[in-house]
C-alpha cells in the first residue's frame, strides 16, 4: 500500500481515505510553487492513481485557475495527457481558458467534450457563456448557438445560466432578448434580478433597470451596486448619493464597488464631507487597501482641493497601477501644481509602470494651465517615441490648448491642418480652445478663418457662435456680430445653464440658472436681495 509523507511517529495515511476527505484538494490548493506542483503530481502519479480522474482533478483544479500563467501552462499539459477526463476536468480547463483571456480554446474545449461524449452539467456553460461574451462584438453566433445547446441539454431555467445569458444579449446591445429571458423565468432570484439590472444600466437605460431593481423581493450589495453603478455611468450623480443613503437605511452593508461608485460622486460634486466618511468607513472594515477604491479616494480628495490627503492615500498604495499613477497626476494638475505632475509622471515612468494615453492628457493639461510649452510640446513628441503611445485626438486637441492660451494662435491653427486634418476632422473642443483664444488674444483675422471654415462644415453649436459673436463685437465688426446674432436667433440656440453645487449637512444641493424650483428659493431669493441691498448703502 502507499503511503504519503508523514510526520515521525504519526500514524500511516491510507491515499484511498484521504482522498475521499479532499486531502488532495488541500494540499493542491497550498502549492505556491510550481515545483511544489509538479511534486504533488509525482506523487500521485507513483501512487498509480494517474488513472482514476478523482485522484487528478484537484491539482487539474488549482493549476488551471490560479491566475498564474507557469500553473495554467503546466495544467494544459496534464490535461492533454490524460486518459479518462471527465466533466469536472473539462469544466475546469473551460474556466482556466476564460481567466487566460483564451475564449477561443475555452470554446474549443467544450466542443472536445461533446465530441468525447462527456456529460455537460449546469457548472459547464455560465463560464462557457462568458467566453461567449468575451467574443463580442465581433461574433455573437457561438453564443447563440451555446443558447441552443442550453435548452437541448435542459438548462434554461438555471439562474446562474440564464443570468449568463442576460449578460451575453445586453453585452451585444440585444437587451430585449435579455428581458425576454428575464420574464420567461418563473424563480426570479437574487442573481437573475441582478443580471437585469446591471444589463439596463450598461445599456445606460437607468428607468428600466430602477424599475427592475424597485421589483426585486430580495436585494443584495451586489445588487444595489448595479444599480449606483448605472446611475454613476450616465453622470447622475446625485442619484447615486440619494440610492446609497437608501442602501444604508436599509441596512444592506456596501463592497468596495459600491463604494468607489459613491466616491466617484463626491469627486464630480465636491461633496467633501460624505468622501471623508467613505474613507473612515473603509478604513473601519480594512477595505482601503484595494487598490480601486484607494484610487477612488485619491481622485476625490483631489477634486475636493485636498491635495495633502490625496498624496497620503497615494503613498499608501503598495502596488500603484497606471490608473493610481494617473489619478494623483491629475489631481496635482487640477490644483495648479504642474512642475508636481510632471515629477509624478517621471516618477511613474522610473517606477517600470507604463505610461497611457490618460497619464499624457492629464500631463499635456498640467502644462498647458502653467504655460510650459516647450515642455509640453515635447511631451507630445516623446508620447510615441519614447513611451510607445500613439497621440489621439484629445493628446491633440491639449496641444491646440496648450498653444492657444501661450498667445500663439496661428501656431495652433497650423498644427490642426498638419496633425489633426484640419479643423473638419476636430471636435467641438478644438474649435471651442481656439476661438477663445482668439478672443483673449484679440486674433479677429484667425478667429475668422475659422468661422468661415466651420460655416462650410455647417457647425451649430452654441458655444462657437457666441465665441465667434463676442470676437466680432469686440473687434468692432458690427455687421459680422449682428450676422451671427441674428443666426443664433433664427437656429434657437439656447446656451446651457450655469449650475453651482454646494454641500450642507451631507446634503448635495445644485442651483441652474434661472431655476426657481427649489422648495427655498423665494426664501433664498429674497435672502440674496436683502445681502445686496446692504452692499449698496454700504458703499454710499
Amino acid at each position: 500500500m502507499c503511503r504519503v509523507r508523514r510526520r515521525r511517529n504519526a500514524p500511516p495515511i491510507d491515499v484511498h481515505m484521504t482522498v475521499k476527505k479532499g486531502f488532495l484538494t488541500t494540499v493542491a490548493q497550498k502549492c505556491n510553487t510550481l515545483i511544489k506542483l509538479k511534486q504533488l503530481h509525482a506523487h500521485i502519479l507513483r501512487c498509480r492513481y494517474n488513472d482514476a480522474p478523482f485522484s487528478l482533478a484537484p491539482l487539474l483544479s488549482a493549476a488551471a485557475t490560479s491566475n498564474d500563467a507557469s500553473f495554467f501552462s503546466y495544467a494544459r499539459s496534464i490535461f492533454r495527457h490524460l486518459t479518462h477526463r471527465n466533466t469536472f476536468m473539462h469544466n475546469t480547463m473551460i474556466r482556466g481558458y476564460l481567466q487566460a483571456r483564451l475564449p477561443i480554446l475555452a470554446v474549443s474545449c467544450y466542443l472536445s467534450m461533446l465530441q468525447n461524449g462527456v456529460a455537460v452539467n449546469n457548472y459547464t456553460f455560465p463560464p462557457l457563456i462568458k467566453a461567449c461574451i468575451a467574443l463580442l462584438p465581433s461574433s455573437n453566433v457561438v453564443g447563440r448557438l451555446v443558447h441552443g445547446h442550453v435548452v437541448v441539454f435542459g438548462f434554461r431555467d438555471d439562474p446562474y445560466v440564464v443570468s449568463a445569458f442576460i449578460e451575453f444579449y445586453s453585452v451585444s446591445r440585444e437587451v430585449e432578448h435579455a428581458r425576454v429571458l428575464f420574464d420567461k423565468t418563473t424563480k426570479k432570484d437574487v442573481v437573475l434580478g441582478t443580471a437585469m439590472v446591471d444589463g439596463y444600466g450598461k445599456m445606460g437605460n437607468v428607468e428600466k433597470a430602477r424599475e427592475v431593481f424597485e421589483q426585486m423581493p430580495d436585494r443584495n450589495a451586489v445588487s444595489w451596486s448595479a444599480m449606483i453603478a448605472a446611475y454613476s455611468r450616465v453622470s447622475d450623480f446625485k442619484e447615486v448619493l440619494a440610492l446609497f443613503a437608501e442602501m444604508q437605511k436599509e441596512g444592506t452593508k456596501p463592497n468596495e464597488s459600491v463604494l468607489v461608485s459613491v466616491l466617484t460622486a463626491c469627486a464630480h460634486l465636491g461633496a467633501f464631507a460624505q468622501g471623508l466618511w467613505v474613507h473612515s468607513y473603509a478604513k473601519r472594515f480594512q477595505l482601503d487597501s484595494n487598490p480601486i477604491l484607494a484610487t477612488a479616494l485619491v481622485d476625490m480628495y483631489s477634486k475636493c482641493g485636498c491635495v495633502e490627503s490625496a498624496l497620503s492615500v497615494f503613498q499608501g498604495i503598495a502596488d500603484k497601477d497606471a490608473g493610481a499613477w494617473n489619478a494623483m497626476i491629475c489631481g496635482v494638475a487640477l490644483n495648479g501644481d504642474a512642475e508636481k505632475s510632471l515629477e509624478l509622471f517621471y516618477q511613474m515612468a522610473a517606477s517600470g509602470t507604463k505610461p497611457n494615453e490618460t497619464t499624457f492628457v492629464a500631463v499635456l493639461t498640467a502644462c498647458t494651465h502653467a504655460k510650459m510649452v516647450q515642455q509640453g510640446l515635447w511631451l507630445f513628441e516623446e508620447m510615441s517615441s519614447s513611451y510607445g503611445v500613439a497621440p489621439k485626438m484629445e493628446h491633440c486637441a491639449c496641444v491646440v490648448d496648450l498653444l492657444s492660451r501661450a498667445g500663439m494662435v496661428e501656431e495652433a491653427e497650423k498644427f490642426i491642418e498638419e496633425n489633426m486634418g484640419g479643423l473638419a476632422a476636430s471636435d467641438a473642443n478644438v474649435w471651442g480652445a481656439l476661438l477663445n483664444a482668439c478672443r483673449i488674444h484679440k486674433n479677429i483675422h484667425v478667429g475668422n478663418r475659422v468661422w468661415k471654415k466651420l460655416l462650410d462644415m455647417g457647425i451649430s453649436d452654441c458655444g462657437s457662435h457666441v465665441l465667434t459673436y463676442n470676437i466680432y463685437r469686440e473687434a468692432g465688426w458690427e455687421a459680422d456680430a449682428k450676422q451671427v446674432r441674428n443666426r443664433i436667433e433664427e437656429i434657437g440656440m439656447r446656451k446651457k445653464p450655469g449650475c453651482s453645487i454646494i454641500e450642507v449637512d451631507n446634503e448635495v444641493e445644485e442651483f441652474l440658472a434661472g431655476d426657481h424650483s427649489h422648495p427655498q428659493a423665494q426664501e433664498m431669493c429674497r435672502l440674496l436681495d436683502s445681502i445686496l441691498k446692504m452692499g449698496i448703502s454700504e458703499h454710499f
